[in-house]
């Protein structure tokens, strides 16, 4: 698995007040579209925060199913990328964060269902809903969507790095 370090503010391991973990999914469809989450308008992978006692990929399953409604059973699913960004005083919080994203491919031909979704508060108020968008070219589409919210200059950097190391992988094995 790539591992990605993000640390601008060359803070150290013992500088770090709190740490934060999260899963994201590459939900790819046999017709190579992928399923997005957008609110804010903002792209993102669905996925979410890990919960206490809780392995990685159910809480990648358990979030796919909140916010897509679609339920994945017996997948094999491994993360094949994991990014940490060390952030020092955290959107003004005082304290110093890292946050660890691990990134998964979910290939399966379900299709979201919002009406089976379980948004949160925040979700809801922006509007989320899923969309399902052609793989090739979903680089250009989300590069136009940066002047959209402010804090997309950071997701979709970390999007489009997700999506190189799963498309550099995908022509390994067919090269």
């Amino acid at each position: 698995m790539k591992e990605i370090l993000y640390n601008p503010d060359n803070l150290s391991s013992k500088d770090i007040d709190e740490v934060i973990i999260r899963t994201k999914g590459l939900i790819i469809n046999s017709n190579d579209e992928i399923t997005l989450g957008y609110a804010h308008k903002t792209y993102q992978f669905p996925g979410g925060h890990l919960e206490e006692g809780e392995k990685l990929e159910d809480c990648l399953l358990r979030e796919i199913k909140e916010e897509t409604g679609i339920e994945i059973k017996d997948a094999v699913i491994e993360p094949f990328i994991k990014t940490t960004y060390y952030t020092k005083n955290y959107h003004d919080s005082g304290k110093n964060r890292q946050n660890d994203i691990y990134f998964y491919v979910v290939k399966t031909d379900a299709k979201f269902d919002m009406d089976k979704a379980n948004l949160d508060e925040g979700e809801r108020h922006g509007g989320f809903t899923a969309k399902t968008l052609p793989l090739e070219g979903i680089e250009q589409v989300l590069i136009e969507s940066i002047p959209d919210n402010k804090i997309n200059e950071v997701i979709v950097n970390e999007m489009l790095e997700a999506l190189k190391e799963y498309k550099g992988s995908i022509s390994e094995k067919e090269g």
